[in-house]
Parts: C-alpha cells; sequence; structure tokens
C-alpha cells in the first residue's frame, strides 16, 4: 500500500509543487540526487572517488519529440563532460526510453533506438558505454527488442531485469550471453501479481535463481542490491561459477548505504553507483521514499516542520 500511495503521489501535480516548492525538503532530495546540472554530478563523480557510477539524466514518460531531442542532447553533453573530466573509465550513463520518445503515438519506438544510438554514439567517443533502464512491466518487450538492435553496433550496451516479474528468469536466460551487461534489480513499479511476485519472500527468492542464471552464464552480472543477505549470496555464486572479482560488479543507490559501497570497493570488489541529476528529480525521489520506510518518515517530518 506504501508503495502504491507514493506512486500515485509522484504522478499527483498538487503533490509535486508542494514538494518542489518546500526548501527544508531540498538536504532530503540531496541525498538522492547529484543536483540540477551535469556540473553537479561531475563534482559528485570525482568525490564518489574509487567507486564506478552511471549517471541518469532525470526525465520519463514524454510524449514531446523535442524534449527527447533535449534529452539527448543533455546525454552527450553529459559524456563530453566526463570525457573532458578523464572520468569515462569510471562513469557510463544510464536512460529510459520514455525519456527518448518511446511512447510518442507515431513511431515511438523508432524514436526511441534512433535517439538511444546517437547517445551510444557518443558514449562509445567518450570511452563508455550505456545502460538502457527497464521501466513497468509493459515496456518490457520493446526495451529488450530495442537493446538487442544497439547491441548490433554497440555490444557493450546493458539493459536491466526485474527480478519481481514473472518472466525474468527465462529473460535472463536469453540476456546471459557472451558480451551481455544485465543489471540485475528487484523492481520499483507497483505492478500486478499477474505478472509480478507481490510478497518479499517471493521477490528474493526470484532473485537469487535469476542471479544463478547470470553468474552461469557468458555475460556480465550487474548486482543491483543493497541487501546484505543478497550481496553475500551473490559472491558465493559468483565463487562458485569461476568469476574472478572483476567479472561481475555491485551497484547501489546513491544515498543508500554509503558506507557499505565504500567497504565493498575497499575489498577489490566492483561497486557502482547509480547517481541521477537533473531538474526533473520528483518521480524519482518518491520511488526512494517508497523503498526505505525510514527514509518517509525523515520526509514527513520535515514536511510537518514547514
Amino acid at each position: 500500500m506504501l508503495r502504491s500511495a507514493l506512486l500515485a503521489a509522484s504522478r499527483s501535480a498538487t503533490c509535486r509543487a508542494l514538494v518542489e516548492n518546500t526548501p527544508v525538503l531540498r538536504p532530503i532530495v540531496d541525498r538522492f540526487v547529484a543536483g540540477p546540472a551535469i556540473e553537479d554530478a561531475v563534482r559528485v563523480v570525482n568525490d564518489l572517488d574509487g567507486l564506478l557510477v552511471s549517471l541518469d539524466h532525470l526525465g520519463e514518460a514524454t510524449h514531446d519529440r523535442a524534449h527527447a531531442e533535449r534529452t539527448v542532447e543533455a546525454y552527450r553533453l553529459a559524456l563530453r563532460r566526463l570525457g573532458e573530466a578523464e572520468l569515462a573509465g569510471r562513469a557510463e550513463v544510464s536512460l529510459k526510453l520514455s525519456a527518448l520518445g518511446r511512447d510518442l503515438p507515431a513511431d515511438g519506438e523508432k524514436i526511441a533506438l534512433e535517439c538511444t544510438r546517437r547517445i551510444c554514439e557518443a558514449a562509445a567517443a567518450a570511452g563508455t558505454t550505456v545502460t538502457v533502464d527497464m521501466e513497468d512491466h509493459t515496456t518490457v518487450d520493446a526495451t529488450l527488442s530495442i537493446v538487442r538492435s544497439l547491441r548490433a553496433d554497440f555490444p557493450g550496451t546493458g539493459t536491466v531485469l526485474q527480478a519481481y516479474l514473472r518472466r525474468t528468469e527465462a529473460d535472463c536466460a536469453d540476456f546471459a550471453g557472451p558480451g551481455s551487461r544485465i543489471r540485475l534489480c528487484k523492481g520499483a513499479y507497483d505492478e500486478p501479481g499477474s505478472v509480478a511476485y507481490r510478497e518479499k519472500s517471493e521477490v528474493d527468492a526470484s532473485y537469487v535463481r535469476c542471479l544463478k542464471v547470470l553468474m552461469r552464464g557468458e555475460g556480465y552480472p550487474m548486482v543491483a542490491t543493497h541487501d546484505p543477505r543478497l550481496i553475500a549470496i551473490a559472491e558465493t555464486l559468483a565463487g562458485r561459477s569461476g568469476r574472478a572479482s572483476g567479472d561481475y560488479e555491485f551497484q547501489m543507490l546513491y544515498g543508500v548505504r554509503p558506507d557499505e559501497q565504500k567497504t565493498l570497493a575497499r575489498r577489490g570488489l566492483r561497486m557502482r553507483v547509480y547517481l541521477p541529476y537533473g531538474t526533473e528529480w520528483y518521480p524519482y525521489f518518491m520511488r526512494r521514499l517508497g523503498e526505505r520506510p525510514a527514509n518517509l518518515v525523515f520526509f514527513l517530518r520535515a514536511l510537518a516542520a514547514h
């Protein structure tokens, strides 16, 4: 119920205006978002010395071709900045196809593919790569189709699979081949029980089954979790599969368990921080509140004080 309520709030113009115009909430937002501009993101990447990074220019669900073009240019600028700062060796970019025109009424998927291809070209020129984020279950087939097309020219292009979807174990098998880069996460959308596991124990069990498939495969698993138990299981499965520390990585969100992020890196494991930036931070921020009750309590107290 909490996730459903917060996802509903993320779509509410009234709630958005309240949160965005309440200065006392800014420190809470800053915990999860680098800032509004690429310069803010580059500064944080430098501060995260020793950690890998995936930059996300925030924005989603555009129905405006011009907005999609602006998103492309924002990513191309970000990649130029990473190259100029000599950070491309440890920083990639993540993107959402909905921000690149996938939902446009005419030729949306074709437009999203073309837009993403231009970002992949810029990433290759900078010496890094792209990971295509996953959104709700209705978009999975289109996303995977676009990723397959991109990998023909940009084989390092990664994507995301969500363990709470009942189909994901099969998708992991399909994408566990040579060169594949899969970020496995639990999933952040409010999905119906017909397509998704709803109980935490079921989601965790699915996550482990999917991990086994990816670790036994020939691709590069990206283990996106903050759960200490799943982190330990991932290490065990990697060892059993004969993977060295450089043959997979862990990923966590910026602002979530930062001490554990540093601990994993100090142990010689590859640890990547998902780092969002930009002005369209509100939907992302609301999803982060729904994932951890302590964040929501802190947020509500600040809002009440205001």
